[in-house]
């Protein structure tokens, strides 16, 4: 039986999270956080829903210098808000696109901008804005002597290291989808259209417990794949085909991301040579994720072997990245990142090569990276190609 993890997590979790924040606050200079995206207003409220899937409503978080953040949001969400461990949340009736939050949000930040404080927003790789490009600029021009700073690298740094709570989450999800993956060999079979093994494969994901499988993404084709994002065709599996799936399942508000690879019915010499390859180099990225190496020696690590004995490394521009929250979160294994590993890091590792005529083939595991090395959360893949 699956050991099945507390959802949510206690206040005490949350005021860490918010006084790590605040201590690398002072440490920068920042009187003030203000967030505006799902992962960060969630990372320290607390505050979980799909309704973030709607474009239509802005929503915004500040964490001050000192004490509990301060939630300035739509209505529709105050009722959801209220159960998380925050006590200072202000509402409007939205949308409104005349003041959708601006004087709100003005009101809160007026004391800062009085003083000629420094607040953080998040302004770089791998962030957005989430609202309204002319909202933020009625809102700065209102707020003068306000001084705006590049928060990403703190809240980076922070979520980048998990708890032990949010591993288990992770874990979880993973064992899921570990054993969506055992069952493709019954769920898949020659002239089976790929999209209806697509389908199969998401009703199995819930079957075993995920909340949802929003990711699922792979290919199929003759002598091995060459696309493995495209949306899946009716075009039926055949004898001889590689086929890939890559699924990102969540449980709680955390993803597992990873894939399998299996042959059809028979596997051709050079798609076993390709799967064998990756193996070895995804061995080789798993010996080298310990505290204190890089992302860019992971890289190196898992690209050595398939310089050596692949056909080449692609274009894909890395070979893994971070997870938690998002399906892909930092770092990024890859030439230009000298993000130190630290303990408790969790992340993909995901070598690719082209080989043949146009093909290509990835593998994927996921990890956590404890003190004494990586420590696998996914059943690892088969070493040799399955088939079915």
């Amino acid at each position: 039986m699956r050991h099945l993890p507390d959802r949510g997590f206690p206040q005490a979790e949350y005021g860490a999270r918010t006084a790590r924040a605040q201590t690398r606050m002072a440490e920068a200079g920042i009187a003030a956080l203000l967030l505006t995206t799902e992962p960060e207003v969630r990372y320290f409220s607390g505050f979980h829903t799909l309704f973030w899937q709607s474009p239509t409503r802005p929503w915004f978080l500040v964490v001050p210098a000192q004490g509990k953040p301060i939630a300035i949001i739509p209505e529709i969400g105050a009722d959801l808000m209220r159960r998380t461990w925050l006590d200072d949340i202000r509402t409007w009736a939205a949308p409104a696109p005349r003041d959708d939050g601006v004087s709100l949000l003005t009101e809160a930040l007026q004391g800062y901008a009085a003083r000629g404080d420094s607040i953080g927003v998040m302004k770089g790789h791998e962030t957005h804005l989430r609202m309204p490009l002319a909202d933020y600029e009625r809102l700065i021009a209102g707020l003068q002597g306000l001084h705006i700073a590049d928060a990403t690298q703190l809240i980076r740094g922070l979520r980048m290291v998990k708890s032990e709570a949010e591993i288990a989450k992770i874990a979880h999800i993973c064992a899921i989808g570990s054993a969506c993956f055992a069952r493709v060999p019954e769920l898949a079979r020659e002239g089976q259209p790929l999209e209806e093994l697509f389908r199969a494969f998401r009703r199995e994901g819930l079957a075993q417990g995920a909340d949802d499988v929003p990711y699922l993404v792979g290919g199929a084709a003759r002598g091995g794949y060459r696309d493995v994002i495209s949306p899946p065709t009716r075009q039926p599996l055949a004898r001889g085909d590689i086929l890939m799936l890559d699924t990102g399942a969540t449980w709680d508000g955390y993803y597992c991301d990873f894939d399998r690879n299996w042959a059809i019915g028979e596997a051709d010499d050079l798609s076993r040579h390709a799967y064998e390859v990756l193996y070895r180099a995804t061995e080789a990225g798993i010996a080298a994720a310990r505290p204190g190496a890089t992302c860019r020696d992971l890289f190196a690590a898992m690209n050595a072997v398939i310089s050596k004995d692949g056909s080449g490394g692609g274009e894909v521009g890395r070979l893994g990245h971070g997870l938690g929250m998002q399906l892909t979160e930092w770092p990024s294994h890859a030439l230009w990142d000298d993000t130190v590993i630290a303990e408790n890091m969790v992340l993909t590792l995901e070598p690719s090569m082209g080989y043949g005529d146009g093909r290509i083939m990835v593998h994927e595991e996921d990890i956590v990276v404890r003190a004494s090395g990586a420590q696998l959360l996914t059943d690892r893949a088969a070493p040799e190609l399955p088939v079915i």
